[in-house]
């Protein structure tokens, strides 16, 4: 079968919301360019259980926190929704991309993206030193020892608790 070139149509789903982390570097990714560009595709992940999770389980209308990794300090700095769900990531088939994958085939796709819409800033934004004091938060991905992941689930009470500490206490 060959490979998508288009993100898919909105599909309805009969499964709830669900929301996730979306980890970026402010110096290769802001949130503040992410808000001038309104959209984007959420390409170069190139983990295979980031991508399982691009390619199965992030929906159409899904929530996405945006976090800004390596920088400091680390930090939840807005909210986002996903708009087109996993299809393959075209740039593991660019030669002159830095997330090129010799061994990706268009016909088999070995990295998938998703899009996403700019949907908010928080108020303020909410580090993940904040988060470590917040019990609703202990077993949130973000806090577990060796937990890299740039793409990763967030349970419901997560998103409300990081929605409340921004400031942003409306879940849309």
């Amino acid at each position: 079968m060959a490979a998508r070139k288009t993100p898919p149509k909105a599909a309805a789903t009969t499964r709830g919301r669900r929301y996730w982390l979306f980890k970026s570097e402010p110096d290769t990714y802001s949130f503040e360019q992410f808000q001038r560009d309104r959209r984007t595709n959420w390409n170069g992940v190139r983990n295979y259980q980031a991508r399982n999770l691009l390619r199965d389980e992030i929906a159409v209308g899904d929530g996405v926190l945006f976090y800004h990794s390596s920088t400091e300090p680390m930090a939840v700095v807005g909210v986002a929704r996903v708009i087109a769900a996993g299809y393959p990531d075209a740039t593991a088939f660019d030669p002159a991309s830095p997330y090129h994958d010799p061994d990706s085939d268009p016909d088999e796709p070995t990295w998938f993206q998703v899009d996403i819409e700019c949907v908010a800033p928080l108020r303020s934004a909410v580090t993940r030193e904040q988060c470590k004091a917040v019990p609703a938060l202990r077993n949130m991905v973000l806090l577990q020892k060796g937990s890299r992941l740039s793409v990763q689930p967030v349970a419901t009470d997560e998103w409300r608790a990081i929605l409340e500490l921004g400031g942003n206490k409306e879940t849309w």
